[in-house]
């Protein structure tokens, strides 16, 4: 468990850095292709990143993917909660967890329509424009992130039962940095 603990951080990151990596190095390379310099303009114009916009895309659709059920477990994910947190305890608790148990009964939904629509496209020839990559690829990131979000759904629920307490970020802390007792800032 705790591999998945950490799994969308890494997914993030990992997906995050090489987007930008590979937006830098596009970059440059139109940058550079555009210098009259013989031999090397040649060169680099005969190198083909036209996939690499396509690539950045289908990374940002898994990254948002991943990032929701990330918002899940750690209590940032949007929720609208401004009269339940009104309420008193006992109907804010049950309000909790109808709307914990339709996240994820939405979310196993969309999961399972997602892989439907994954098995469907795999029995295709349907590829991708620039990059030539089969379709089910990119969006086997619906099912997959939807259940991965039903399952953190079904955990934060099963916590709230448990200890009655909902994940909260602190927008204030910065995990690595504790303070120096005594350090002053």
């Amino acid at each position: 468990m705790k591999i998945l603990d950490h799994l969308e951080e890494w997914l993030i990151a990992t997906l995050m850095g090489m987007a930008t990596i590979l937006i830098f190095v596009a970059v440059v390379h139109r940058y550079l292709s555009g210098l009259p310099i013989p031999g090397l303009q040649d060169w680099l114009i005969s190198l083909n990143f036209s996939w690499a916009q396509e690539l950045c895309i289908y990374m940002f659709v898994w990254m948002a993917k991943f990032g929701a059920a990330y918002g899940v477990r750690t209590g940032i994910h949007v929720g609208v909660d401004v009269l339940i947190n009104r309420l008193d305890d006992k109907w804010r608790d049950k309000f909790i967890i109808v709307g914990l148990l339709a996240g994820a009964l939405f979310t196993g939904i969309v999961g399972t329509l997602g892989a439907n629509f994954v098995w469907a496209m795999a029995q295709t020839d349907q590829t991708s424009a620039d990059m030539e990559m089969p379709m089910w690829i990119v969006y086997l990131a619906v099912p997959l992130g939807s259940y991965l979000m039903c399952f953190r759904f079904l955990q934060v629920l099963v916590g709230f039962v448990r200890t009655g307490v909902l994940p909260k970020h602190d927008h204030g802390h910065v995990e690595g940095l504790d303070e120096v007792e005594g350090a002053k800032a």
